[in-house]
């Protein structure tokens, strides 16, 4: 199956129902959100991808998905300050870190399923299908889906997870999953779409110890990209996010982004007045959405903003590194270590970057960005879970208490202040990098 082919009739009329969804949620924004485009304003970035706002604005900076503006894997550029790629970040070498468990595990994974399922989940390397996620629970997706599958290929599947992730990063996956269970049990259940098993695996060339390959792990608030080329690995974009945060869910207490909360609040602290005076915007405020490198942002131009490192102490400097640590260590240890280096190496270069509140509970929205590296951390508006997640189109709020169930999911506007218990997230691999693009490029260059 070549991911070049194109779009069935079908799928077409997916995408349509896709913006017709959109509007029912959310009106004229949730379209902006998906289109990257205000009401009645279209613009057009120097990739040729559809663009709006000030900086380019983000197609789908809410996680919405790719929609009318999704780029194509031949027209890819990945994200930039300015539209032109910073050249020579990234080289085709060996780590010495080996990714033979990876394949092994993806090996497996595929060899337990049907020939039919595999026909279904397998694409080629430069598939189109790289850049078709999104963070909704009814995006139209492919592959094999985790609920669709027998308990011993769902077992090598998570076997997979575990091998490619560490051991936060599985948990807070599967935990993002449960808590889908959660907000679907909570809105009175009967959707599939908010269950444990509506994820799903595609993969993107053959599993090698040698070659370019990769596979991509997707559902509601979980978006998981992973690329492998020998020993190297990019597993960028990574959406994580989860409404709510924090919820019992079949006698499991669960609590969610902790450590992105309180590592993104610990970097702020640490700096002078006169530093947050230049980190913290005084012209933006904290929205319900304030994300902009979310789903089909992939082209986005966004300029740095806030505090340089090179302004900053060695002090300051670590805290920011661990900042950045939380989220690269979704990632195995020892390939998160790798990547680790290579921010290292352009801390100086590294902005941080905040917008609202600071308090410990307080709704806020962060930016890390370098060369090498976007982390964004935006608590948004409610849209499904508490009493005011939803203003019915009657415009009656819709007041129930806060974790018991409810009638059905929303088919009104988000509603009420952003709180913490709607938390989105993303790390990307700016100037080119995000699927291992440039990896694959300088691949194909040289070696073949």
């Amino acid at each position: 199956m070549h991911g070049h082919a194109p779009r069935t009739p079908e799928a077409e009329r997916s995408r349509r129902w896709f913006l017709n969804r959109a509007l029912l949620l959310g009106g004229v924004a949730a379209v902006a959100t998906m289109t990257g485009c205000a009401a009645g304003e279209t613009t057009t970035s120097p990739t040729g991808a559809a663009t709006g706002g000030p900086t380019g604005g983000p197609p789908g900076g809410g996680g919405m998905g790719p929609g009318a503006s999704e780029v194509k894997y031949q027209d890819f550029v990945g994200v930039t300050t300015d539209g032109k790629v910073v050249e020579d970040l990234y080289a085709v070498h060996s780590t010495g870190v080996s990714t033979a468990a990876i394949v092994k595990a993806a090996q497996a994974f595929l060899a337990g399923l049907s020939a039919e399922q595999r026909g279904e989940t397998l694409f080629d390397v430069r598939a189109d299908e790289w850049l078709a996620w999104s963070n909704v629970d009814g995006y139209d997706r492919k592959g094999v889906r985790m609920g669709d599958l027998t308990e011993a290929q769902r077992e090598l599947g998570y076997a997979l997870l575990g091998a490619a992730l560490s051991a936060e990063g599985l948990t807070l996956s599967r935990n993002i999953m449960k808590l889908n269970a959660f907000l679907g049990d909570y809105n009175g259940g009967g959707k599939e779409t908010l269950t444990e098993g509506h994820y799903f695996f595609t993969f993107m060339g053959t599993p090698s110890a040698t070659g370019p390959w990769g596979f991509q792990y997707e559902g509601h608030h979980l978006a998981i990209n992973y690329f492998v080329l020998g020993d190297q690995v990019v597993m960028t974009p990574t959406f994580m996010g989860s409404e709510p945060t924090s919820a019992t869910y079949q006698g499991e207490q669960i609590t969610t982004f902790e450590k992105e909360t309180r590592a993104g609040l610990a970097m702020l602290r640490a700096l002078t007045g006169e530093q947050r005076a230049k980190a913290v915007s005084a012209s933006e405020q904290k929205s319900g959405v304030n994300m902009k490198a979310g789903a089909g942002a992939d082209n986005l131009e966004l300029p740095y903003q806030g505090l340089p490192g090179s302004e900053m102490t060695a002090a300051q400097r670590q805290k920011l590194l661990d900042l950045v640590r939380v989220y690269v260590g979704y990632l195995d240890d020892a390939h998160a270590e790798v990547k680790m280096k290579e921010v290292r190496e352009h801390v100086a270069k590294t902005y941080f970057y905040w917008i609202g509140e600071t308090g410990d509970d307080s709704a806020f929205y962060y930016r890390v960005h370098s060369p090498v590296v976007l982390i964004e951390y935006d608590a948004q508006s409610p849209l499904a879970y508490g009493e005011k997640a939803v203003t019915r189109q009657s415009g009656t709020p819709e007041a129930r208490p806060t974790g018991s169930p409810g009638g059905g999911m929303p088919d009104g506007p988000m509603g009420g202040d952003p709180t913490q218990q709607h938390i989105h997230t993303i790390i990307r691999t700016p100037n080119g990098n995000d699927y291992g693009v440039d990896l694959l490029k300088l691949h194909l260059a040289t070696d073949h």
